[in-house]
C-alpha cells in the first residue's frame, strides 16, 4: 500500500477507543481516514487534521451509510461503533441489539455492495463470561453474562459466516479494559455518563463526584472486590495498526486475538494507586454487584504479542492510571 493512498474507513471514530486509534493512524504515510459517527457521546476528540473526514452517520441508518460508501472507495473498514455499558445492556437489551448487530449487519451489507473485503473488529473480553481459567486465552469457552457480550460475540460469528461464504476477511480485538489517555492532551476520555472505574475514581478524588462506588466486595478474589486486565489505550492503538497491515498483507483469514498486559487488578488496587497519585484518600462506598459482572477477567495476549510483534508499552497499572489523572487534572 506505500505507492496508493490508504482509504480507511472508521466507525465510531469519535469515540474514545477509535479516537486514539485514528490519532496514530493519521501519522501513517498516504492514508486518507474517513470517519462516520453518531456523535451522540461528544464532539470533542474531533482532530483537526486534513488527513481526517468526518461524517454524521448512525450505522442504523443504511441509507447514509450507503451514500458515504460510495463517495469513496474504501480499502478497510475498522470497526469501532457500539453501545458498551454492562448494566444498561441488562436493563435495555433491545438497545443494544438493535444497535450493535443491526448497525453492524449495514455496515457489512455496504462492504458487500462495495466490494469491500477487510475488518478489523473491536470486540470486547466480555464475550467469555465467568471464566473457569485464571488467565484467559482465546480458545476459553464464550459464555456472555450480559447483553452486551452477546452481541459482541454474535458479531464475531457473523464475521465467520461472511468470510465463509462471501470472503470477507476479519480480525477481531477482544478487548479487555481500555484505560488512561494520550499524554499530548489533544485527545482524551469523554462517556456521557461516564461508566469507567477509572475516570470515576478520579472524577470522586477532584470532588466532581460526592462519592466512588465500589460495585461487590464478596467476589472469589483476594480483596472481595472485581479484577481487570487494564491496557492503556494507546497500546490498544498500536495493536489495531499492527492488525491492520496484517490484514493487508494476507487477504485469507478471519481469525481473534485477545489485547491486554496479562495482569489483573482489584479495585481496591485502583484506588489505593490512585490515591498515592493524588495524594488524597477517596471517598467511597460499597455497592451490591451490578447484573452481568464477572468476577475476574484477565487476557493471555500471547498470540497477539507473537504474530503481530506487539509489546504494550503502558505495563504498569500506576503508569496508566496517572495519564489518565493528568488528563483529567488540565480538562475538568
Amino acid at each position: 500500500m506505500k505507492n496508493k493512498t490508504l482509504n480507511l474507513l472508521v466507525t465510531g471514530g469519535a469515540g474514545y477507543i477509535g479516537a486514539h486509534f485514528i490519532n496514530q493512524a493519521r501519522l501513517l504515510d498516504n492514508v486518507r481516514i474517513i470517519v462516520v459517527d453518531n456523535f451522540q457521546q461528544t464532539r470533542k476528540n474531533i482532530i483537526n487534521d486534513k488527513k481526517i473526514i468526518y461524517y454524521k452517520v448512525d450505522l442504523c441508518d443504511l441509507k447514509k451509510l450507503s451514500r458515504t460508501f460510495q463517495k469513496d472507495k474504501i480499502d478497510l473498514v475498522v470497526h469501532f461503533a457500539a453501545l458498551a455499558n454492562v448494566p444498561e445492556s441488562v436493563a435495555s437489551p433491545d438497545k443494544y441489539y438493535l444497535n450493535n448487530i443491526l448497525g453492524g449487519l449495514n455496515l457489512l451489507d455496504c462492504m458487500l455492495k462495495n466490494q469491500v473485503k477487510k475488518i478489523i473488529f473491536s470486540s470486547s473480553a466480555s464475550v467469555y463470561g465467568e471464566p473457569i481459567k485464571e488467565i484467559i486465552k482465546e480458545d476459553h469457552p464464550t459464555i456472555p453474562t450480559n447483553p452486551y457480550g452477546f452481541t459482541k460475540l454474535i458479531f464475531e460469528k457473523i464475521l465467520k459466516d461472511y468470510h465463509r461464504a462471501y470472503g470477507i476477511n476479519s480480525i477481531s480485538l477482544r478487548y479487555f479494559c481500555a484505560a488512561g489517555c494520550d499524554e499530548s492532551l489533544i485527545i482524551g476520555e469523554y462517556h456521557q455518563p461516564e461508566t469507567h472505574v477509572i475516570p470515576n475514581i478520579i472524577f470522586t478524588l477532584f470532588g466532581k463526584r460526592k462519592e466512588f462506588y465500589v460495585y461487590g466486595d464478596d467476589y472469589p478474589t483476594p480483596d472481595g472486590t472485581g479484577i481487570r486486565d487494564y491496557i492503556h489505550v494507546n497500546d490498544l492503538s498500536q495493536a489495531h495498526l499492527l492488525a491492520m497491515d496484517k490484514l493487508l498483507r494476507n487477504d485469507q483469514r478471519c481469525e481473534i486475538y485477545n489485547l491486554g498486559i496479562n495482569q489483573g487488578f482489584s479495585v481496591m488496587e485502583l484506588i489505593k494507586v490512585a490515591e498515592k497519585i493524588s495524594g488524597k484518600k477517596l471517598n467511597y462506598k460499597i455497592k451490591a454487584r451490578r447484573p452481568g459482572d464477572p468476577s475476574r477477567l484477565i487476557a493471555d495476549s500471547t498470540k497477539a504479542q507473537k504474530e503481530f510483534n506487539w509489546q504494550p508499552k503502558y505495563n504498569k497499572i500506576d503508569r496508566i492510571i496517572l495519564t489518565a489523572y493528568n488528563f483529567f487534572k488540565v480538562k475538568l
